[in-house]
Formats: structure tokens, C-alpha cells, sequence
């Protein structure tokens, strides 16, 4: 057993490689056996570019709203409280709404491949088609 105080002693950091907009990592656990745990908090409009993880992910919506949207078209908004599995191997990404934060929990399990930015066109058509 471990108990961990806090978060995993790791500062917060800017993310931009893989994400557009402003967003800041947390680790809450240092990555161990293929799984990590980060608090994950997106300015209006940040989003995560397209990924997939190699056995999945959970995302625990804390706080504001945002959207997830899979390769195949499904997902829709999420909310504090939301949360949502993606299964292995699915492309999908998440972020912001237009106008509010997002601070979500996300559970990553196996490796993942980051791939392409979602375009300003597909984040409109998803956030603008679903609300």
C-alpha cells in the first residue's frame, strides 16, 4: 500500500505538444505499471489533440464543462460529475467548452499514441453540432 499526500510531488506543468489552447498537467500519482493519473485543466477552447490509449481511459469531470468526441463521430458535452470510458485503442479526443474551464481526472491505462491537432473545424462542428 501507498499513500500518496497531495499530488505525486511533481509540479504542475504547461502542456503544448499535444494540446491546443492553454493546459496545465498534474500529476496526482507518478506513472507506474502503464498507468497514470493527471488532473488535467483546460482554458475555453483547449483541447487535447486526437490520441488513442492502448487499454483504455477514464475521465473524471471535476469541474466546468467540455466535450469528447471520438474518431467515429460519438461523445457529446461532459459536466462536473460526468464520467466517461474510452475503450482500447479508440481515437478520441476531449477539451474545453467555447465559453468555460475544464478540470478533469484522467485514468490512462497502456501507452498511447498521440496523433494529429484537432482542426478548429472539427472542434466547431462538434461543440457548435452538439449544443
Amino acid at each position: 500500500m501507498r499513500i500518496a499526500r497531495g499530488r505525486a510531488g511533481i509540479p504542475s506543468e504547461e502542456r503544448s505538444a499535444t494540446f491546443t489552447g492553454r493546459v496545465w498537467g498534474d500529476p496526482v500519482l507518478a506513472a507506474q505499471e502503464d498507468v497514470t493519473v493527471n488532473a488535467v485543466f483546460f482554458e475555453p477552447g483547449a483541447r487535447t489533440h486526437w490520441h488513442s490509449h492502448k487499454f483504455g481511459q477514464v475521465l473524471y469531470v471535476m469541474h466546468g464543462e467540455g466535450w469528447l468526441q471520438t474518431r467515429a463521430g460519438e461523445g457529446g458535452p461532459i459536466t462536473a460529475g460526468d464520467v466517461a470510458h474510452i475503450g482500447p485503442g479508440e481515437e478520441h479526443w476531449h477539451g474545453a467548452a467555447r465559453r468555460g474551464y475544464l478540470l478533469h481526472l484522467a485514468i490512462s491505462m497502456g501507452g498511447h499514441e498521440w496523433l494529429e491537432p484537432v482542426s478548429d473545424e472539427e472542434y466547431a462542428r462538434a461543440v457548435e453540432g452538439g449544443s
